[in-house]
């Protein structure tokens, strides 16, 4: 069994100041409340458009300093600093949402490389993570998700190979920066009716760029039922064309949207119908992960204390060192720190995601981390409850030494 506690918390908070504790709980604590999120959700965006300096400053000095890592890229490095002083790394992500248009989307295409040339330059950003859909035009992914060409070949409409074309030289330069750079590519994964062409472009890019290393990664979410024989089959296209299968697993993101789409389109739902079900094919995951590390390298993005124990009990279990090249484990930034440190204080690879951008521009991705944090049972109470002991512990401490 791996020596590992999660319920360690002079591990998990040795990098927050008093102040920094106490901000969390607060932010927790109203996260925890059953209206706060929705309310928050449809209210936030409104409040921020009409730019009461109050309101920004509340935001910025709470929920924002919490999840984001700085509204510019300069600005992570603060935060990457401290972190790397726990053996903790980054994955850099530009967390403003894409706009429309070819020249937006070589606007962002321009971004990436920048983040990825700007990832180079510290010790401890090994990673950043792109979202297809950031520069190519969403009717178009959706349009080549149904159609023959992905799996026949035969497409006939001139003006959307011609876009796809433009996309696929994108992808190729971000790809190319990130090998000449030494820096991985995670590809996000988008909702279902938009993955295919993401799959097939992210899978070229591999065997591209990962014939000696693993550059380029696609993410996998779990709580589709078709994923895990996608994982399988994903191997042995690596196996047969001989490169680095580069997989990010994570349990998924769009459930809503995903099951409010397959209502209304009368289509079956591709994601699980239990929590259960999708468990079980996460953790299978990682399980054929860590069977297959010769040509799988994988990284672990959950904040699931038992997939992430059974992770690190299957390396002590085979005598794989924790700090394997091909394994990597990640939690987001601002959440799971009782997981981050304590796998990082025994020399486990581990990455905190870390966002940065615009305050205005990340609203979206702040309301998403706060739904995240009420829809996973537990989530909330789990981190207040850490946090709160934390707290106590230290004034305990303080109160001994007066």
């Amino acid at each position: 069994m791996a020596n590992i506690s999660f319920d360690n918390i002079i591990n998990a908070f040795a990098h927050k100041s008093d102040r920094g504790l106490k901000r969390s709980r607060f932010i927790f604590g109203l996260i925890g409340y059953p209206l706060f999120v929705p309310i928050a959700t449809r209210l936030t965006p409104l409040v921020m458009k009409s730019g009461l300096p109050v309101i920004t400053r509340f935001i910025r000095k709470t929920i924002f300093k919490q999840f984001v890592g700085g509204e510019t890229i300069q600005a992570t490095a603060k935060v990457a600093t401290v972190l790397s002083e726990f053996n903790v790394n980054v994955i850099l992500d530009y967390a403003v949402e894409g706009k429309e248009g070819n020249a937006n989307f070589e606007d962002a295409t321009q971004k990436i490389i920048e983040v990825i040339k700007y990832a180079a330059t510290q010790p401890n950003v090994p990673f950043i993570s792109i979202k297809v859909s950031s520069f190519a035009d969403y009717e178009l992914l959706r349009t080549l998700n149904d159609a023959p060409r992905l799996r026949s070949g035969i497409h006939d409409n001139e003006q959307e190979i011609a876009e796809w074309d433009k996309v696929c030289e994108r992808m190729y330069r971000i790809c190319e920066a990130a090998e000449e750079n030494n820096v991985g590519v995670l590809v996000d994964a988008e909702q279902s009716w938009l993955q295919d062409p993401v799959d097939r472009l992210t899978i070229e890019m591999m065997e591209e760029f990962n014939t000696e290393k693993a550059v380029v990664y696609n993410t996998l979410q779990l709580y589709r039922h078709d994923r895990l024989h996608f994982l399988k089959l994903s191997h042995k296209i690596a196996v047969k064309n001989e490169f680095i299968l580069g997989i990010k697993l994570v349990r998924g993101a769009y459930m809503e949207k995903e099951r409010a789409r397959a209502i209304l389109t009368g289509h079956a739902s591709p994601i699980h119908d239990t929590k259960e079900d999708t468990d079980r094919d996460f953790d299978a995951a990682i399980t054929y992960c860590i069977d297959n590390l010769t040509n799988i390298a994988f990284i672990l993005a959950s904040h699931n204390e038992k997939s992430n124990m059974l992770a690190a009990n299957l390396m002590e279990e085979k005598e794989i060192a924790p700090n394997h090249p091909h394994v990597c484990f990640s939690q987001l930034y601002g959440m799971s720190d009782n997981i981050t440190f304590n796998l990082a204080k025994e020399n486990y690879s581990v990455c905190k995601y870390l966002p940065f951008g615009p305050l205005k521009d990340v609203i979206p991705y702040l309301m998403r981390r706060a739904q995240e944090n009420t829809s996973v049972k537990g989530q909330t109470g789990r981190e207040l409850n850490l946090i709160r002991r934390e707290i106590d512990r230290r004034k305990l401490k303080q109160n001994a030494m007066q």
